[in-house]
């Protein structure tokens, strides 16, 4: 039998840059690395039925979005593989919802948000006239269960009617509907943060929702504007979600609070900002790998 410490599965073409980095740097720590994707998948998910190639750890950054992939995790979510991200914890993540009421209970200030059943369970539904006050204008509308990349949500939304035009596309979803929140300004930059936390380490970034493009943060920036809360708000949504690797979304108010506006993203962008303009910074994504390896040679050590 073939073992290797980790593989990496992905089907995304602009994944190509960051595998190749991971790679690099696990392999130069004397870590083995499998890549899986299309040119491979049915060859590797019958070796590893059949009990001639076995995977330490794996990284799936294909099989929600590629059903080709599903029977290899199933397969290994069998097995003794750690899987980073579990399955069931990015279930339980995805859901909007559910993180939403958590979130709360956690003690985190989130968007105030009404939580509309899916249009195949109840057609019709009630606002009242105190909600849509508290909501303003305009507000957001976004699908619980339908993740990557925004997709399905509206920003902009003035009307009701834009509510139930949204139920009608994603018929079995549920929705929120979710107060517009405002970013406070510091020094000439939107307080609005891209925070990582990456096998058991918080990276934070600034990201403009404006324009989509990350700058790097520094320590004195996180001390002058005293944004130390930004590390222990996702070390708190860590705990909620149990995901080795994850984003969220933070902004800080002119009120002063710290406000999660979009909870849980569980597949991470990770373009290079050398290569691509509204990338992450190649700085940023080195201490995320690094963080991977770690992990990786920490639970070598323990096994």
């Amino acid at each position: 039998m073939e073992i290797f410490d980790l593989a990496l599965a992905y089907v995304w073409e602009y994944d190509e840059d960051f595998i190749n980095l991971t790679e690099q740097m696990l392999q130069d720590s004397g870590i083995s690395t499998f890549r899986i994707s299309y040119h491979n998948i049915f060859e590797v998910t019958k070796k590893i039925e059949e009990k001639k190639l076995y995977f330490n750890f794996y990284l799936d950054r294909a099989s929600d979005v590629e059903e080709d992939f599903v029977p290899l995790a199933n397969i290994l979510s069998r097995k003794k593989t750690t899987i980073f991200n579990p399955y069931k914890n990015v279930s339980h993540a995805a859901d909007k919802a559910s993180m939403h009421l958590e979130f709360i209970t956690a003690g985190l200030n989130v968007p105030y948000s009404i939580i509309i059943p899916p249009h195949s369970e109840k057609e019709e539904i009630y606002i009242s006239l105190d909600d849509l006050a508290i909501l303003g204008r305009p507000f957001i509308i976004k699908p619980c269960n339908t993740t990557g990349g925004g997709i399905g949500v509206v920003t902009g939304a003035e009307t009701l009617k834009e509510v139930f035009e949204e139920r009608m596309s994603n018929y079995n979803d549920k929705y929120l509907i979710q107060q517009k929140i405002y970013p406070t300004i510091l020094d000439g930059k939107r307080s609005w943060f891209r925070c990582f936390r990456a096998f058991g380490k918080t990276v934070l970034s600034w990201w403009d929702d404006q324009t989509h493009l990350y700058s790097e943060m520094t320590e004195d920036e996180i001390k002058i504007f005293n944004l130390k809360k930004l590390f222990s708000v996702t070390k708190t949504i860590a705990e909620i979600t149990q995901l080795d690797f994850f984003s969220t979304e933070i902004v800080l108010t002119s009120e002063n609070k710290f406000v999660v506006v979009d909870y849980v993203n569980e597949l991470c962008d990770m373009r290079l900002k050398s290569k691509h303009t509204d990338g992450v910074p190649d700085r940023i994504v080195n201490q995320i790998i690094n963080s991977l390896r770690e992990k990786i040679l920490r639970l070598k050590r323990s096994s």
